[in-house]
């Protein structure tokens, strides 16, 4: 009887402690957003321009000659943090809600086109991404890794 009950006390501690440890790797989510329509009205003056605020964090661009020269992501408290860069064929941030094709103009339709994301980590490990063709990026994909979503 006393060898039955330490055996399960064992067994309910480890199974406990094994899903609390996933838990722990488990990788945040990946917001996608629509870079190239968060900033269209900024384009036309060179400087630095916020184009969004999620909680403690600024997220800024740099613009030269019409073109996103540098990506920021500001911390209220922590200060600057790193930003990544990705590349894709694929794309990844719509527009919000439904679009008929017959409002989307042909201006708006990047068919065959490169998409460059820069990203950060918000506080809560989830991965946030600022998605850009590549003609509007000044550095198009210097070093930026090829994105392979979750």
């Amino acid at each position: 009887m006393d060898h039955t009950r330490r055996l399960l006390t064992t067994g309910l501690a480890l199974s406990g402690a094994i899903g609390f440890i996933d838990a722990s790797f488990a990788k945040g989510k990946h917001h996608h957003h629509n870079g190239a329509q968060m900033g269209r009205d900024k384009l036309k003056s060179n400087g630095q321009h916020v184009i969004d605020k999620k909680g403690p964090h600024t997220v800024s661009v740099d613009i030269k000659d019409t073109k996103i020269a540098a990506f920021h992501v500001k911390h209220a408290n922590k200060g600057d943090l790193p930003v990544k860069k990705y590349k894709t064929n694929k794309k990844m941030a719509q527009t919000g809600g439904m679009q008929y094709a017959s409002f989307i103009q042909v201006q708006d339709t990047y068919l065959g086109t490169t998409y460059i994301g820069y990203s950060y980590v918000d506080d809560y490990g989830d991965e946030e991404i600022y998605w850009y063709p590549y003609d509007m990026i000044l550095d198009g994909d210097t070093g930026a890794v090829e994105y392979v979503p979750i």
